[in-house]
C-alpha cells in the first residue's frame, strides 16, 4: 500500500497543481478561472494560425471574438467565491464548441486541445508551453463544465449568446422555417423480458437497506436481480417463456406491494414508477389469471430502462427509429438557428412548434409584426393552424390533402356546408352533421348507400359513408385552398427547403449529429442547443461578422 501511494502521490499533487482535478457534486469549491496575460510568450503559433488560416474560418472567429462572446461574468454563477482555480470558462466554452462541430468525445476533445494550434489558437494559447496552466487539461473537466451548466439557471447559455448576437447584427427577421429530424438513441432498445428484470434490479439498486431486504423478501423467482442481462430460460420452449415472463411480472407487483405505505425517496419513487409503467405497457391478464405479453405496440412505450425518456418514433410511414427529436427554426434568410428543441420521438412536430415560435408570438407582449411560419405538412395541423393564426402569424405551411382508401371519394369531393350543418355527397345526398363533444362532428350517410349507384366509388362498408368533421375544419380548408395559389407555391418550395440543408450541418456527424451522445431528455436537448449554438458561430464565420467600436457587423472579406 505504502509503493501505491508512492506513485499516486506525485501524481495527484500535479494534476491539483494544474487545475485539472474536478470537483464532484457536493466536492470542493471551485472558483472562476481567468486567462492570464503572458506578454513575455512567443507568438508564432499564433502568427501561423493568422497567416494560414482562411477568413471565414471558424478558429479565427473564435480567436478574435471570444472575449466578446464568452466574457468571464457570462460563467460567474457557476463557481464560488473561494477555492481552488479553474481552467478559464472562456476555453472551455471554445473547445465545447469545436467538440461539437467535430464530433469529439470528451477524451478527444481534451487530447485535440493540447496538441491542435488551431484549437489553442481559437482559446488564445497558442503559444502557451507545458507547464503553463492553460496548456492542457483533462477530460473530466469537460464533464464537470456541463454539470454546472446543466444545474445552473440558464442552462443553454452558448446558444442563447448566438441568438442575441444574430439579433443584434440584424441577422434575424420575421420568417422561420421549421422542421425536426430523428436523434437515435445512445443505448440498445430492451424487449419486454429484459425490461422488466432490468426495472426490477433497479428499483433493488435505488432502495435504502432496510427497504431492500423488505423488497427483496417478498420476490419469489429464484434469481437475486443482480446480474445484469436476460435471466436465463430455454427461449426454444414456448411455455417456459410464458412462465417466465408471468413470474416476473408477479414479481414486479410483489415488489410494488412491498413499497405500501413507504415514504420513499424521489431515486426510490423514479425507480417504482418506471417498475409500473414496464410492468403495465405490454402485460396483459388472459383469462385463466396468468399473465402475458400482448401483441401490439402500447402507445408512448418505453423501450429501455436505462433511458426512459427514449420513445419509438417514424420520420416517415416507412422510417422508423428509436430515440429523440431534433426540432429547430431557422431564419431563411442567414441561415441562423434561432430555436432549438428535443422530444421524445413519439411527440408530433406540431406540439413543439409553438416553443420553437416564441420569439415571434412571446406569452407577453404582441407578436412580431409580420412573422411568416414556413413547414412542411406535419405543422400543418388544425390546431397548430388556429394557434398561428391567433398569435397573428402567416402560415406557409403545406396541409395534408384528404384521401380515402383504394382511390374512392376522398373528404374534398364532397360539400361540407358549415352555416348549415350539412354535408352533401357527390351523389346529391345532403345529411346533418352530428356534432362532437369536443368540436367538429360526423355525417353518416347510413341506409342511403345501399341504394347508391356510386356506392363502390365511395365506401366498402356495410353500414355506408362517414365523413368526420374537424374542430378546425374552416381553418384546414382555407389552408388548403391557399396552398393551391401557384404564387404560394413558388414562395414556399424557394423558402423551406433552406432548413434541410441546416439539418445537413447539423447531422454530418454521425455521433454526437444523427445519434446522441448522451442519455435523457435534459443531456440530450442541452447537448443539441451546443450543437447548434456551435453552427451558428461557424456560420458568423462565414457571414464575416466582427465587432466593431459601433457594435457587430458583417463585413465580407
Amino acid at each position: 500500500m505504502a509503493a501505491v501511494l508512492c506513485l499516486i502521490r506525485p501524481l495527484f499533487a500535479e494534476l491539483a497543481d494544474s487545475g485539472r482535478l474536478v470537483a464532484k457534486r457536493g466536492g470542493s469549491a471551485v472558483t472562476l478561472g481567468r486567462q492570464l496575460r503572458r506578454p513575455e510568450l512567443p507568438t508564432a503559433g499564433a502568427r501561423w494560425c493568422e497567416a494560414a488560416l482562411p477568413e471565414g474560418s471558424v478558429y479565427r472567429f473564435l480567436a478574435r471574438e471570444r472575449g466578446r462572446l464568452f466574457p468571464p461574468e457570462l460563467f460567474a454563477d457557476l463557481f464560488q467565491a473561494t477555492g481552488r482555480r479553474s481552467v478559464p470558462p472562456s476555453i472551455l466554452a471554445v473547445v465545447m464548441v469545436l467538440q461539437r462541430l467535430e464530433g469529439l468525445s470528451d477524451r478527444e476533445a481534451a487530447d485535440r486541445f493540447a496538441f491542435d494550434v488551431r484549437w489553442r489558437y481559437a482559446a488564445g494559447v497558442a503559444d502557451a508551453v507545458a507547464g503553463e496552466e492553460t496548456a492542457s487539461f483533462a477530460s473530466t473537466v469537460l464533464v464537470d463544465f456541463r454539470a454546472r451548466l446543466r444545474a445552473s439557471a440558464d442552462p443553454d447559455r452558448i446558444f442563447r449568446v448566438t441568438c442575441e448576437l444574430a439579433r443584434q447584427a440584424g441577422l434575424v427577421g420575421v420568417k422561420r422555417v421549421l422542421d425536426s429530424t430523428p436523434l437515435e438513441d445512445a443505448v440498445a432498445t430492451q424487449d419486454t423480458v429484459t425490461m422488466l428484470r432490468g426495472a426490477i434490479r433497479g428499483l433493488l439498486r435505488a432502495c435504502p437497506p432496510a427497504l431492500k431486504t423488505k423488497v427483496q423478501a417478498g420476490l419469489r423467482r429464484e434469481d437475486d436481480y443482480t446480474a445484469p442481462g436476460k435471466p436465463a430460460c430455454d427461449w426454444t420452449d414456448r411455455a417456459a417463456r410464458e412462465a417466465l415472463v408471468d413470474a416476473l411480472v408477479r414479481d414486479g407487483y410483489r415488489a410494488h406491494y412491498a413499497l405500501r405505505g413507504e415514504r420513499l425517496d424521489p431515486r426510490t419513487a423514479e425507480a417504482a414508477a418506471l417498475l409500473a409503467t414496464v410492468t403495465g405497457q405490454d402485460i396483459e391478464e388472459t383469462d385463466d389469471g396468468r399473465f402475458r405479453i400482448f401483441e401490439g405496440t402500447a402507445a408512448d412505450r418505453v423501450i429501455s430502462t436505462v433511458d426512459p425518456q427514449a420513445r419509438h418514433g417514424h420520420k416517415t410511414a416507412a422510417h422508423g427509429f428509436d430515440g429523440y427529436k431534433g426540432h429547430v427554426a431557422v431564419d431563411p434568410d442567414s441561415e441562423i438557428i434561432c430555436a432549438a428543441e428535443v422530444s421524445p420521438a413519439a411527440t408530433g412536430d406540431a406540439v413543439v412548434a409553438p416553443t420553437l415560435l416564441g420569439d415571434l408570438a412571446p406569452d407577453q407582449g404582441g407578436p412580431t409584426a409580420g412573422g411568416v411560419v414556413y413547414g412542411d405538412s406535419a405543422y400543418g395541423t388544425g390546431t397548430h393552424l388556429a394557434w398561428m393564426d391567433e398569435h397573428g402569424l402567416a402560415p406557409m405551411v403545406t396541409t395534408q390533402l384528404p384521401a380515402a382508401p383504394g382511390g374512392r371519394f376522398a373528404k374534398d369531393q364532397f360539400r361540407v356546408d358549415l352555416q348549415a350543418q350539412t354535408v352533401t355527397c357527390p351523389a346529391r345526398v345532403t345529411v346533418a352533421i352530428r356534432p362532437a363533444r369536443r368540436g367538429g362532428g360526423r355525417a353518416w350517410f347510413g341506409a342511403a348507400c345501399s341504394v347508391c349507384p356510386l356506392r363502390d366509388a365511395c365506401t366498402s362498408s356495410v353500414r355506408g359513408r362517414v365523413v368526420t368533421i374537424h374542430p378546425h375544419e374552416v381553418t384546414l380548408a382555407a389552408a388548403r385552398a391557399r396552398q393551391r395559389d401557384p404564387v404560394w407555391r413558388a414562395d414556399y418550395r424557394a423558402t423551406r427547403p433552406k432548413v434541410e440543408r441546416k439539418l445537413a450541418h447539423l447531422l454530418r456527424r454521425r455521433h454526437g449529429g444523427r445519434r446522441a451522445r448522451v442519455r435523457g431528455l435534459v443531456r440530450v436537448t442541452q447537448d443539441w442547443k451546443l450543437l447548434a449554438g456551435a453552427v451558428n458561430l461557424a456560420r458568423f464565420a462565414t457571414l464575416g461578422l466582427r465587432s466593431t467600436s459601433t457594435g457587430w457587423q458583417v463585413q465580407p472579406a
